[in-house]
């Protein structure tokens, strides 16, 4: 028998989430987000889960050929476009739009020779300051890739820093969709903005941030971008529920210790189990306790440090828990985010760590094994 560690998959709520940022943002096609292995989940199963995309969207140039020998035909976009003037001509052959964000890239489409022509999406820096040409050089870099034989439709992009808070003291949405207008006026081509932030304040700003696409994230797995507001507030549904079960109960007196360093003490009689789960999993070592974890459907908490295959969670709430009852660790009744706020990070983090020793299956929500 395998080890009861899985993570589930659900591809039901996949499709549910992306139907949600469309609802979003019904004026825009959507490009699903599926770098890193389709944050954790997959690329298989993120192309699946999102089959009713527009597009494709991620970093890796052999992922986007991977979708491609997958069956995937509608476009791939590369978020960083290419590292290298060798990948130009896999644009060209396997119909991949790349993003341009440097002079680099833009050397490399001059000195090419296509076959036949590419898309591409020109990054404008309006505040995030990691990629993209500045308002002010923005349009003279369009100017060199328009007059690129081998350059097809021009796409005009930026990413918002902030778009989680649409008041940020030093940043704010709307002032990275001016500097963003003012850099692309009188420039031909459709224009990309929103991350998943962004999707889910369209309905507030639903003037500024109305363009042609939208690239939401980790909206699409069922997590939070931020700002205060749950996952279940925004009417998203987790994408992966990560399960095992008790290996074992201890049962401890007062001042007894638990696990590596001894840092959580029972002031009394209680049990503890062990949950076959660790950091080597992708749980966070640095999961304190009272981390929240789910034991046979009732609400529990990590105790001690979180160890390379195991962990221990308090069975006081769960008096008839035994070896082989059911554990969630995140998904499914206990959202990701949850677990990651008392971990001190994100649910992006929490997904894109998954292990590969992992068992991975797919499911319907309420129904993972």
């Amino acid at each position: 028998m395998p080890r009861p560690l899985c993570a589930t998959i659900h591809l039901d709520s996949m499709q549910h989430n992306l139907a949600r940022a469309r609802a979003c943002a019904p004026q825009s096609k959507a490009w699903a987000v599926v770098k890193a292995n389709a944050y954790g989940h997959g690329l298989e199963r993120g192309m699946k889960g999102f089959v009713l995309a527009d597009g494709l969207a991620l970093i890796e140039t052999e992922n986007a050929l991977r979708l491609r020998e997958l069956g995937w035909i509608k476009p791939i976009l590369l978020l960083e476009g290419i590292f290298d003037a060798s990948d130009v001509p896999l644009l060209a052959e396997h119909n991949i739009n790349s993003t341009v964000h440097c002079l680099e890239q833009i050397r490399m489409l001059e000195y090419t020779q296509l076959y036949r022509p590419i898309d591409v999406h020109l990054k404008m820096n309006t505040g995030m300051n990691r990629l993209g040409f500045r308002p002010d050089e923005y349009a003279a870099a369009y100017k060199r890739l328009r007059a690129i034989p081998g350059v097809r439709n021009i796409t005009h992009m930026t990413h918002f820093a902030n778009a989680d808070e649409l008041e940020h003291p030093r940043l704010t949405i709307s002032e990275q969709v001016r500097r963003f207008r003012a850099g692309v006026e009188g420039l031909a081509g459709e224009r990309s903005l929103s991350n998943s932030a962004g999707v889910l304040h369209q309905e507030v700003l639903a003037q500024e941030l109305q363009n042609d696409w939208v690239r939401p994230g980790i909206m699409l797995y069922g997590g939070t971008p931020g700002g205060g507001r749950t996952a279940h507030d925004f009417g998203l549904r987790p994408t992966m529920t990560l399960s095992s079960e008790i290996i074992a109960i201890q049962q401890l007196e007062a001042g007894d210790t638990v696990g590596y360093g001894s840092r959580f003490e029972a002031s009394g009689p209680m049990q503890v189990g062990v949950v076959a789960c660790g950091y080597a999993d992708g749980y966070p070592r640095h999961a304190p306790h009272g981390t929240p974890v789910i034991v046979d459907g009732v609400r529990t908490s990590v105790v001690g440090r979180v160890s390379m295959d195991m962990m221990t969670v308090d069975l006081t709430p769960i008096p008839n828990a035994r070896v082989g009852s059911k554990v969630t660790l995140w998904g499914d009744g206990l959202p990701i985010d949850e677990v990651a706020a008392a971990s001190g990070t994100i649910g992006y983090e929490l997904m894109c760590a998954l292990a590969p020793r992992v068992r991975v299956n797919e499911g319907r929500m309420g129904t993972h094994g």
